[in-house]
């Protein structure tokens, strides 16, 4: 028998091999299950790449943990050989960047456009996508819910796409870096990458799933000492305080909606208030260049996946016990700031009020008739 969990799956790049390494632990554990699995860019990859594979096993018939461990190798093993995390993008177009940011090149003194060094707007990691997920098997699949998220470049806001709506040209919004491709056109809307918004989004696993345990895989430091002064190291920190600020509001958020349940409030098919724990992956970045992100190198990436197996064992073993009885995370420490919203519970009436006359009078009525009747 298995414990169900959610997964949240943070977005950063190539360092979501880290990520890969998490959920290929947890499957080949497997005392867990996955009920609700939301992604934000190589997040979104990592959940559909595994649900791929775990909906595609029911079919033939294959043990779908097994199923899912090998699809995740697929895909990254085609990612570190066809550099499709973008280092194939680097090298083609590195010679059009200017200033010493490469291919972050937004800080340059004379930065270039997408719909300029890139017209035709190539990616490789559509084909990629496309070659290895079966997005119909992932949508008929009953034992996942997946959400994707990404920025309606209007307004600024969460996109969170899953159901029918879940596409590879959802996955491929979840993980457009506006400085590198071209915005992704859903329905005549524009979206870029899903780390401005919602990295990852934690509201529809609170809202949708039945199970009552969320992990997130968090791969950006929440904290870093000292004050970047390198041009590579302030352009570093400012990445990940973006791609980590919607974070740090989806966890308030999930904190806010647990003081409600607890205090009171009746919500929707009785769901209680959502346990939170966390696999970090950034003692193993901590050391790692600024352009790693953006690299596709092997050596990097099965770095990565080992040290977020290691990582996810340790985890089990420090935490399993605590799935369905607490959360693992001090979250109003290590999420809250001066802007936290405090939640109180609601006070009691210092009188109680006695039932009005029609109350009363209708009282009477009821045991005088049933009296006449004896």
């Amino acid at each position: 028998m298995t414990t169900t969990i959610n997964l949240a799956l943070q977005g950063g790049g190539s360092h979501g091999a880290f990520t890969w390494g998490v959920l290929d632990a947890l499957l080949e554990d497997g005392r867990l299950s996955f009920e609700g699995i939301s992604g934000t860019s190589a997040g979104a990859m990592n959940a559909v790449a595994m649900v791929t594979g775990w909906a595609t096993a029911r079919r033939a018939k294959r043990d779908p943990r097994e199923a899912a461990r090998e699809s995740l190798a697929g895909f990254w093993d085609e990612v570190a050989a066809l550099g499709a995390a973008g280092s194939v993008h680097k090298k083609l177009f590195a010679s059009l960047w200017s200033g010493p940011l490469g291919a972050w090149g937004f800080l340059s003194p004379q930065p270039m456009s997408p719909y300029q060094f890139n017209p035709l707007d190539l990616n490789p990691l559509r084909t990629l996508l496309e070659r290895r997920v079966d997005f119909e098997a992932i949508r008929r699949d009953p034992a996942h819910r997946v959400y994707v998220a990404a920025t309606h470049v209007a307004t600024g806001r969460a996109a969170i796409f899953h159901g029918r709506a879940l596409t590879v040209e959802a996955v491929m919004a979840s993980a457009c870096l506006p400085q590198l491709f071209q915005a992704s056109l859903i329905d005549g809307e524009a979206y870029w990458d899903g780390g401005f918004s919602a990295n990852p989004a934690l509201t529809p696993l609170v809202m949708q799933s039945r199970a009552r345990d969320a992990l997130i895989v968090q791969i950006n430091p929440l904290m870093r000492p000292g004050t970047p002064r390198a041009a590579g190291e302030i352009l570093d920190r400012v990445t990940e305080l973006s791609f980590n600020a919607s974070l740090l509001t989806q966890v308030r958020l999930a904190h806010a909606f647990n003081r409600l349940v607890e205090n009171g409030a009746q919500l929707a098919e009785g769901r209680g208030p959502m346990r939170l724990h966390r696999v970090e992956g950034w003692k193993a970045m901590e050391d790692l260049p600024r352009s790693s992100r953006a690299s596709a190198d092997p050596v990097l990436i099965r770095n990565l996946f080992l040290a977020g197996r290691d990582s996810a064992a340790a985890w089990l073993e420090r935490r399993f016990g605590d799935i369905g009885q607490r959360s693992t995370i001090d979250v109003e420490k290590e999420y809250g700031d001066d802007t936290w919203l405090k939640v109180a519970p609601p006070r009691e009436p210092a009188v109680r009020r006695l039932p009005g006359a029609s109350s009363v009078q209708r009282l009477l009525r009821y045991v005088f008739k049933h009296r006449s009747k004896r």
